[in-house]
């Protein structure tokens, strides 16, 4: 099996906060009852994560967690900076924005970035209704582009299965894809090139799509139509990342779309969905499943270094 030189940087890892047993088990019963039938209630774990960091060869974690509601955003945030504190040459943090109130999403950002430290942002493609390539997030983007910031973009797991298919199987994918184009035609990514936007699973669906938008987006019937030159200038310009897509299937699409260079290692560690044995399988392929090059794959695992630079200059502190 070919290595990464330095260990991965890892772009997509989730945390929790502490809570009770009360509040576990109430999580879980929230997601048995959109059919998402994990065994037990889901519990993150400093010494766990920080194991399966040291048996898998990950320098460090960016970690993002995105509660649903104001209160419990900002406590995460909160603890999420403490956790950076306390290892900084393992942990970076990716700062939650509510982005269903911009003038509350517009304040976190300057708390986090200020108080806190934050490496970068995350955020959830339809966060309560509201899509990122709404008008109302203008104010938002624009702070964010004149600080040049970086920018995780996440699905929402939490909503109610499809086809009695459970939300994360696939139709986070699909949720991906459907924001991703909705911001190409507001030309989101255009008017604030100064952000990085990183996309979770390998771009979801989007980078297979990226072909028909490109054939189709500007024909007589589609309203405020997109040439295909805008959907290349556009979508070149994202970032993907591994998780849970390392296999030819996802890969191979990202490649066309944003290119090698553009791919940036992720394990989706700290999901309920993710185990040991998941990320394992995942990282193995992206190594051994021939969609890139030896030297690719070695490129995709410190990537994120380049898109972090404070978090870099931690590592090599600690080194």
């Amino acid at each position: 099996m070919a290595t990464l030189n330095g260990g991965y940087v890892d772009v997509h890892a989730h945390f929790t906060p502490p809570s009770t047993e009360e509040e576990r088990v109430r999580g879980w019963q929230a997601m048995l009852a959109k059919g998402i039938y994990f065994r037990e209630p889901h519990e993150w774990s400093l010494e766990r994560t920080l194991a399966y960091m040291d048996a898998s060869g990950t320098a460090m974690q960016m970690l993002s967690n995105i509660p649903g509601d104001l209160r419990r955003l900002r406590a995460s945030n909160d603890y999420g900076a403490s956790l950076v504190a306390s290892h900084p040459s393992r942990f970076g943090l990716l700062a939650a924005l509510p982005t269903d109130d911009p003038a509350a999403a517009v304040n976190e950002a300057g708390r986090a970035r200020d108080d806190l430290d934050a490496d970068g942002f995350a955020v959830t493609t339809n966060y309560k209704g509201v899509h990122l390539g709404h008008e109302s997030l203008d104010p938002l983007w624009e702070r964010l582009d004149d600080w040049a910031a970086v920018v995780f973009v996440h699905p929402d797991a939490r909503l109610p299965p499809v086809l009695d298919h459970p939300v994360p199987l696939y139709e986070v994918a699909f949720d991906t894809a459907r924001t991703v184009f909705d911001m190409v035609f507001r030309k989101t990514f255009a008017r604030y090139p100064n952000i990085t936007f990183v996309i979770a699973h390998c771009g979801g669906a989007f980078p297979a799509l990226t072909g028909r938008l490109e054939l189709l987006g500007n024909e007589s019937w589609v309203p405020q139509g997109v040439t295909a030159e805008e959907v290349d200038r556009q979508t070149s310009t994202l970032y993907v990342d591994t998780a849970a897509t390392a296999f030819p299937h996802s890969l191979l699409p990202a490649m066309a779309t944003v290119g090698a260079d553009h791919i940036v290692y992720g394990s989706d560690w700290g999901a309920p969905c993710t185990t040991e044995a998941t990320a394992e399988s995942n990282r193995t392929s992206l190594l051994e499943c021939g969609a890139l090059s030896a030297d690719e794959a070695d490129a995709v695992g410190g990537r994120a270094l380049e898109l972090f630079p404070r978090a870099a200059q931690r590592i090599a502190d600690a080194e």
